[in-house]
C-alpha cells in the first residue's frame, strides 16, 4: 500500500493516524472519565490525569503530522459522488473535528499553566504557555470541559456518518479509510 492519498483510497500514512487518533481519543476521555472511580488525591486517580494530560498533548503533536498528510496529496473522490450539501457537511464535520484535536490540548495545556501546575509529556516536563491565575484557570476549565462535551458528539456524529455511508448509501466513504485487505 502506498503511504500517500491517492484520488481512490487513502495512505496508510493517513489511515495509521486516522485509527491511531480513535484509540487517543478512546484513551483520553476514558482516562478523565475513569478517575471518578477514585478518591481525590490518590495515586490511581493522579496517574489517570497525568495520562489525560499526556496522550491530550499526544493528539496535539500528531494533528499537525495529520494535517501535513491530508494537505501533502489529494482526497480520495467518494464513489459514487455525495450531493453538495452531504460534501459540505463532511468538510465542516472534519474542520470542526480538527480543531477539536487542536483546541482541546491547547486549552488543557493553557490550563495546567494557568493553574501553575506542571506539564507531563512522556518523562519532559513542558513549559507553561501562561503564567499562573487561577481566575483565568477556572475560565479555561469550563471551556475546556464544554468542548470536550462536544467532542462526544462530534466523534459520535462522525461515526454515524461513515456508517450511514457505508450501509445506508452504499459508497466507499468508510472503507477509503480502512486498512486494504490482502
Amino acid at each position: 500500500m502506498n503511504w500517500k492519498n491517492t484520488t481512490i483510497r487513502y495512505g496508510s500514512l493517513s489511515i495509521g493516524l486516522h485509527w491511531l487518533m480513535l484509540l487517543l481519543f478512546i484513551a483520553v476521555y476514558g482516562s478523565i472519565e475513569l478517575r471518578v472511580l477514585y478518591e481525590k488525591g490518590s495515586d490511581l486517580r493522579e496517574a489517570l490525569k497525568a495520562w489525560h494530560f499526556m496522550l491530550g498533548l499526544l493528539v496535539f503533536a500528531l494533528v499537525w503530522l495529520r494535517i501535513v498528510a491530508r494537505l501533502s496529496g489529494p482526497t480520495p473522490n467518494i464513489q459514487p459522488a455525495p450531493d453538495k450539501v452531504q460534501q459540505l457537511s463532511a468538510k465542516l464535520l472534519h474542520l470542526a473535528l480538527y480543531a477539536l484535536m487542536i483546541g482541546m490540548p491547547l486549552t488543557g495545556w493553557l490550563l495546567l499553566s494557568a493553574s501553575g501546575k506542571i506539564i507531563p509529556f512522556f518523562g519532559l516536563e513542558l513549559p507553561a504557555l501562561i503564567g499562573e491565575n487561577k481566575d483565568l484557570a477556572k475560565q479555561i476549565k469550563e471551556v475546556h470541559e464544554f468542548v470536550g462535551t462536544t467532542g462526544y458528539y462530534l466523534l459520535g456524529l462522525h461515526v454515524i456518518a461513515a456508517l450511514y455511508h457505508h450501509y445506508i448509501k452504499r459508497d466507499d466513504t468508510l472503507t477509503r479509510i480502512l486498512p486494504e485487505r490482502k
